[in-house]
């Protein structure tokens, strides 16, 4: 084998879902959820997946966010791919993981019957600053570290920052497997890797980068992605340019220190209403919007 083929990445929304939000892989699921989460693999009896269809609409959305909720025993667990970075990371998480805790509740049952709500958040990218990869959030009292509900619980995996921190081999297994871009990057996995679940989903890649047409559909997916962060910065720069020439312009029709400091304000905020007209008409939500005027 060629250890500089390209493979389909696991990394990808469209190929971690076939894997993961598959329901005959549930041997695989299970494995993955307990080495992330370190919990028993035999605590896990029954796994539910909600959201397992890709439909066509899917594939030709341009901006990419992998949610995959699935109902783990009594547990709620969410688990999201994220491959660029998003303004209010944290709180849309928080947000989400709300909308799971409280919907789970049927009229006329009691609080306490509320199931214990897991978010798994997978990024490419660096949210949080420190070295560890893996940042598992509580609720909790800040002096005496006592814990208000064990229904709480979001974890964030960080996949850029894996190879600086070794720190629990099972884990970072499947982290390596999903950050995995080459032939080589599996070879070195499948020689090193002792868990079972993680040698068989090596098999399951392999498969599908033979397979011309998920390669044909990964490689638009990815394309997409790529297309999304260009475009995002794109018009991060635009509104900067945008905002410089018309307060440049104003400046100079006022002819003093006085109005150009005016004019250049004042042709900020015309440039930024200029930039999120255009980002509407190309499709950007608001979120993403606000991403980039809040960086401006």
């Amino acid at each position: 084998m060629n250890r500089d083929e390209k493979i389909v990445m696991l990394k990808l929304d469209i190929i971690f879902k076939r894997i993961f939000g598959n329901e005959n892989n549930k041997d695989i699921i299970a494995t993955f959820i307990s080495d992330l989460l370190e919990i028993p693999r035999e605590s896990i009896n029954a796994i539910y997946i909600d959201n397992v269809e890709l439909t066509p609409e899917y594939f030709q959305q341009k901006f990419s966010r992998l949610d995959l909720k699935l109902k783990v025993d009594e547990r709620i667990v969410n688990i999201e791919m994220q491959v660029n970075k998003e303004f209010d990371f944290n709180e849309r998480t928080l947000y989400y993981w709300s909308k799971m805790y409280s919907d789970e509740l049927k009229t006329g049952e009691e609080y306490g019957e509320l199931k214990q709500t897991i978010c798994i958040n997978i990024i490419n990218f660096n949210q949080f600053d420190c070295k560890d990869y893996h940042s598992h959030f509580k609720v909790m009292e800040s002096t005496r570290h006592e814990v208000l509900s064990n229904k709480f619980a979001i974890h964030f995996f960080e996949l850029k920052k894996i190879k600086y921190a070794r720190k629990n081999k099972r884990m970072e297994d499947w982290l390596d497997l999903i950050n995995a871009e080459t032939e080589g990057d599996l070879m070195d996995i499948q020689n090193t890797s002792k868990i079972p679940e993680v040698q068989k989903t090596i098999v399951m890649l392999r498969e599908l980068s033979a397979d011309e047409k998920v390669r044909q559909e990964a490689f638009y997916r990815e394309k997409r992605i790529h297309d999304e962060a260009t475009a995002l910065g794109g018009a991060k720069r635009e509104g900067i340019e945008i905002g410089e020439k018309i307060g440049r312009e104003k400046g100079r029709a006022e002819g003093k220190a006085e109005g150009r400091a005016e004019g250049k304000a004042e042709g900020k905020t015309e440039g930024i209403n200029e930039m999120i007209e255009k980002m509407r008409k190309a499709g950007f939500s608001e979120e993403q919007i606000k991403q980039i005027i809040d960086t401006n």
